[in-house]
């Protein structure tokens, strides 16, 4: 009986790591972070894959930052996987299979989702929204709203700065 329910969860598991999708932030930032090193360099070896990694992770905002300090790649990891990621990508492993084994170690990993993108900024989408949301779009562009206390406040702020950071945004 043990066995069986052993080969189940060992199925089931397999099956969770599909359903998760494909670890979207650490594939897309890791195909980046290989495509810059492959146009900069020639050869590519370990510690410069470790330093390129640390110092994209420097730039880093939001989801990706958070890769990062699962990675240790930041200066405020507590612990240091970069060896996981930098040793593969130099011997040209693809990214999925990184990722695919990053999870192995720390399921957090896959776990990461970008937000989904903004797509209506008009003064009726945004009243919709709630105080919560609002604050999300200001942190996600690095603002702050310094004592605003009413929605429309968080409203207001957001219409002002959004030719700044979605300039493409319907208002």
């Amino acid at each position: 009986m043990s066995v069986l329910s052993l080969a189940i969860l060992l199925l089931f598991r397999g099956f969770t790591f599909s359903a998760e999708g494909n670890c979207e932030v650490c594939v897309d930032f890791l195909y980046r972070l290989y495509g810059s090193l492959t146009s900069a360099h020639r050869e590519l070896t370990p510690s410069l894959v470790e330093e390129e990694l640390i110092h994209a992770c420097t730039a880093a905002h939001g989801k990706e930052a958070r890769l990062c300090y699962y990675l240790g790649a930041s200066s405020d990891a507590a612990t240091r996987v970069t060896a996981s990621v930098s040793q593969p990508l130099a011997s040209h492993v693809p990214v999925e299979k990184i990722c695919q084994r990053l999870s192995s170690r720390d399921t957090q990993i896959c776990q990461l989702r970008y937000e989904p993108p903004l797509k209506n900024l008009s003064s009726d989408g945004l009243k919709k929204m709630r105080v919560l949301e609002l604050r999300n779009i200001l942190a996600s562009w690095g603002e702050e709203c310094r004592g605003c206390l009413e929605k429309h406040e968080f409203v207001s702020l957001i219409q002002e700065k959004a030719p700044l950071h979605a300039p493409s945004m319907e208002l």
